[in-house]
């Protein structure tokens, strides 16, 4: 797990200088290669998080899917207070851009992590992971992933323990300086 300043991570997606490039982050439609396409606000439906792969109430909001002219998939998150995603893995890593609220991710082996707005984290491919909301905060991630040849973007394991969860960093209100190092 990485994380990254601003500048340097919409580089990695495609957005320097803060511009959207839409045809580096999504690439053409099949059948029209210039095409531009809007999906306007409230086409989108919200679906729950799938009890296999989510702890609590997180809520799923789906803007790009894989497609012919595209492997990336790109969704907003929500997780209600102590929600969370299960155990999982990326096949070309994941990008979280943290929007709003206080959350948490950890890497297998690793320290827990405290994540607030502005913050951005990269799972490398195949690095076996979770995130989710702070105990008493609501959180929402951006979260941008690539399909693999055979269509996935994640393989899911077991969920996060609520003894694994309780590991977590004690979340003030302000970032402290041992969060702000993390």
């Amino acid at each position: 797990m990485r994380t990254f300043n601003r500048r340097g991570a919409l580089r990695r997606l495609g957005m320097a200088g803060g511009a959207v490039a839409a045809p580096a982050l999504l690439g053409p439609l099949a059948g029209e290669a210039t095409a531009m396409r809007i999906t306007r606000s409230g086409k989108i439906r919200t679906e729950p998080g799938a009890r296999e792969r989510f702890t609590g109430d997180a809520y799923i909001d789906r803007f790009v899917e894989p497609s012919a002219g595209s492997n990336v998939a790109a969704s907003n998150v929500r997780f209600a207070p102590g929600a969370r995603t299960a155990w999982h893995t990326h096949p070309l890593g994941q990008t979280l851009v943290v929007i709003e609220g206080v959350g948490l991710c950890q890497r297998r082996g690793g320290p827990i992590k405290v994540i607030r707005p502005g913050d951005v984290v990269f799972f490398e491919p195949g690095e076996d992971h979770w995130h989710g909301a702070a105990p008493n905060n609501f959180m929402t991630h951006f979260a941008v992933v690539g399909a693999d040849a055979s269509g996935s973007t994640a393989t899911w394991g077991e969920h996060v323990t609520d003894r694994e969860y309780g590991r977590a960093p004690r979340v003030s209100r302000s970032a402290t300086r041992q969060e702000q190092r993390g």
